[in-house]
């Protein structure tokens, strides 16, 4: 027995392809703590992006906003038939029912001035706004000719004004809108949908003469993450000024680009939307749809997501171990060094550290601070440690240059974006094409 143990155990220790068993072994075993990293920065991105909804749902959340919109009710007449108990007889009656028209405006101009703030709370951040307004324009003469509906039969001295928007929590001021040299304070109205509804008193002297309907009225409003409008003008224009410097610009239309200027001080944004443009109508008899599909405008975008950068640093973590166990493994055919399996496990713990380090200092500084720190803290230490194993300077500072080449290739490929991928596979092939080069003389006949 003492015997076959013996024999076994110098086949692990001299064997090519026992060595090589037993690190892709290890390989696999370690991959198991680093899925754990990837749990743990899934984890903490979540609880930022909780923090992050917490903060805006206090200030203000997003914010969608309509132009006004008159609403104008009519009555309509359907026959129904009631039967009579005392005369034996069916007798048919008109039922009134009260339904309403909508009108959207020929022009709406929006100028917004837009200031951010960043808000903290612990480790976190994010970015809040206050955008103020100024709408105008102008609606055309209320026109019935397009229905069967009479003129006796519209309610002139019911006519109000509405505005649809996503955020009645955030308006800093009572909106009043100028029409028809009057005031119209606006007050919430219940609704069901996703936008809320401010609506106006009556509006007097409206009637079929009245050919042009110009508005104006200012707006205040807290909001987070994205300011948006809807185009509801048979011809929209919009302006956005801001001191915000990452904006993404997004929603159903993008802004002129000979209007868009982005800067370390801000942006400034136009946009103009027409009729033609968007798939719906002017006016809408019965029923007016949500529209907010049609919106577009601005997404404040905080630039540096430093859990979105570890999560791509830790996708690569299964390479970064395995070329490192490689690198050894090559080190120990060469050189005849024995180098134990807990060895070997140390080290690739050592590899892991890494993804926790870099977590966990890029929460408080800045990514490039967390990476570079955490890159020369293992770097120290496999080298250090290579250099106990594997005696002499010569291995361990190939192997602390063969982890520096692969943490500043890995930090390339993460900050690029449209040439990440390109990158990337230039990379691997010229790493394949090292390992192949440097193992081309080893006698393989051990086995």
């Amino acid at each position: 027995m003492e015997s076959k143990r013996g024999k076994f155990g110098t086949w692990l220790r001299n064997s090519i392809t026992a060595r090589m068993l037993i690190v892709g072994f290890l390989l696999i075993v370690l991959l198991i703590p680093l899925e754990f990293v990837k749990s743990l920065i899934a984890e903490r991105s979540f609880r930022q992006a909780e923090v992050v909804r917490e903060i805006n749902s206090k200030w203000g959340n997003e914010v969608i906003v309509s132009g006004p919109i008159i609403k104008v009710p009519y009555k309509t007449f359907k026959s129904v038939r009631v039967y009579e108990e005392d005369t034996k007889t069916y007798k048919t009656t008109n039922e009134e029912t009260i339904k309403y028209a909508y009108f959207f405006p020929d022009v709406l101009d929006i100028t917004s001035e837009v200031t951010t703030q960043e808000r903290n709370r612990s480790i976190y951040e994010s970015v809040v706004y206050t955008a103020s307004m100024e709408v105008k324009g102008n609606f055309p003469a209320i026109d019935f000719a397009t229905t069967d509906i009479a003129s006796e039969h519209i309610i002139w001295d019911k006519i109000t004004v509405l505005i649809k928007t996503s955020n009645l929590k955030g308006i800093r001021n009572t909106p009043v809108v100028y029409m028809q040299e009057q005031a119209l304070s606006m007050t919430p109205q219940y609704a069901t949908d996703y936008l809320n509804t401010i609506q106006s008193g009556y509006i007097e002297g409206l009637s079929e003469a009245t050919k042009s309907i110009p508005f104006s009225f200012h707006l205040e409003i807290n909001g987070s993450e994205r300011l948006q409008f809807i185009p509801i003008g048979k011809e929209t224009t919009a302006q956005m000024n801001s001191n915000w410097h990452s904006p993404s610009f997004d929603g159903n239309f993008l802004p002129d680009s000979d209007s868009k200027t982005i800067s370390s001080e801000g942006f400034s944004a136009a946009w103009k939307v027409l009729q033609i443009n968007r798939q719906f109508e002017q006016a809408f008899f019965g029923h007016l749809p949500d529209l907010k599909e049609y919106a577009f405008g601005t997404t404040l975008v905080i630039p540096v997501d430093e859990y979105q950068k570890s999560e791509r640093t830790a996708k690569y973590g299964f390479m970064v171990i395995g070329i490192t166990l490689l690198v050894f493994l090559l080190i120990q055919l060469v050189s005849k060094i024995y180098i134990h399996p807990f060895q070997y496990v140390m080290i690739g713990i050592a590899l892991v550290m890494f993804y926790t380090l870099l977590l966990s200092i890029s929460e408080h500084s800045t990514f490039f601070k967390a990476y570079l720190i955490a890159a020369l803290s293992v770097l120290a230490l496999i080298t250090v440690y290579s250099r106990a194993i594997l005696k002499g300077f010569k291995f361990p500072l190939l192997i602390g240059t063969s982890l520096a080449s692969l943490y500043s290739f890995i930090y390339v490929i993460i900050q690029l974006e449209n040439y990440a991928l390109l990158a990337g596979s230039i990379g691997l092939f010229v790493i394949l094409a090292i390992i192949m080069f440097a193992s081309r003389k080893i006698d393989w006949g051990n086995e």
